[in-house]
């Protein structure tokens, strides 16, 4: 599969016709991405390959697609398992220090790199590994669980997936590289670019943090400036070492965004600063038309961000 990082332009008035038939616009969004995701599966495995190293910036979905991934090669009789590197965290009191003298949670050095790397070595040679269990609560490793894919495949996801610290010690046809992201911004009538893909994974992970996290929208747009530096840093300069690309982007979710974003209320510690920012951003979404939640399927991967349908 070749492999090129150049994103695509939409219209949003191309968009919005496509919304005025939401159900057959929302089943042509999901239909491919999945596409995509089967067209990978076969690239796995006629690669032969025993280590999937999958990476992606925040909220582009690369976790669900771990696990989506998994599931299409068990389905083809290939053993599967999705480690992810958060469980690698070396834990508190051991986290690297940003310059603030703060936890830097994003640098290389945040994970425990030798445990990794012997459960990588594990895999490739042996198919099963023990994996260490990261209490996010406590903040310390808590424990392991065993890790058996063995004629299989293990998937690892995370930040640094790409970084060839990882798998310095595999041998270079062990690894096949896979980089999530959205590739899809969206061009105003005179062609210039009005929603980029960094305004559609902030939407994610605002409504993702609120629904899940426990988090306020201060806390979010706090260190949403420190996230993207982040991938700057620690993505981005290892991104053309992926053999393949996944995009994420679904066409019809700035008109799911538009409608969730309207939702979204100030919060009591946000500055006046963060107040333009959030107002700013649903402008950008309000140039589409809205679409409920409702279309969206039980099986898509923007379930990680909304949460799944009432009974």
């Amino acid at each position: 599969m070749h492999v090129t990082h150049r994103k695509r332009f939409v219209g949003r008035e191309l968009i919005a016709l496509a919304a005025a038939q939401p159900q057959p616009f929302a089943e042509i969004s999901e239909r491919q991405y999945h596409d995509q995701l089967a067209l990978i599966t076969q690239e796995v495995l006629q690669s032969n390959r025993r280590i999937v190293m999958l990476t992606g910036a925040s909220a582009a979905g690369k976790t669900t697609s771990a696990h989506k991934l998994a599931e299409l090669l068990r389905a083809e009789n290939c053993p599967a398992a999705v480690l992810s590197l958060d469980d690698f965290f070396v834990g508190a009191g051991r986290y690297p220090k940003a310059p603030d003298g703060s936890d830097d949670y994003e640098r290389l050095e945040s994970l425990d790199i030798p445990v990794l790397q012997g459960c990588l070595r594990d895999l490739y040679q042996k198919g099963v590994c023990q994996s260490p269990v990261f209490d996010f609560h406590i903040q310390q490793p808590s424990g392991l669980r065993t890790v058996d894919c063995r004629g299989g495949v293990a998937i690892i996801e995370g930040l640094h997936a790409l970084n060839p610290v990882l798998t310095a010690a595999l041998p270079e046809d062990a690894v096949l590289y896979l980089y999530a992201g959205l590739r899809e911004e969206y061009a105003d009538t005179d062609g210039s670019r009005c929603l980029a893909t960094r305004d559609i994974r902030l939407a994610r992970r605002m409504v993702r943090d609120a629904l899940f996290r426990g988090h306020e929208v201060s806390f979010t747009l706090g260190m949403w400036a420190q996230v993207c530096a982040g991938e700057d840093l620690y993505i981005r300069p290892f991104k053309s070492r992926a053999n393949l690309l996944l995009d994420t982007a679904h066409s019809y979710e700035p008109c799911l965004w538009n409608t969730l974003l309207a939702e979204v209320q100030p919060d009591d510690a946000m500055t006046p600063a963060q107040c333009c920012q959030l107002k700013a951003l649903k402008a950008k979404f309000a140039l589409f038309p809205a679409l409920p939640a409702d279309l969206v399927p039980q099986n898509s991967l923007l379930r990680e961000f909304i949460g799944t349908k009432e009974a």
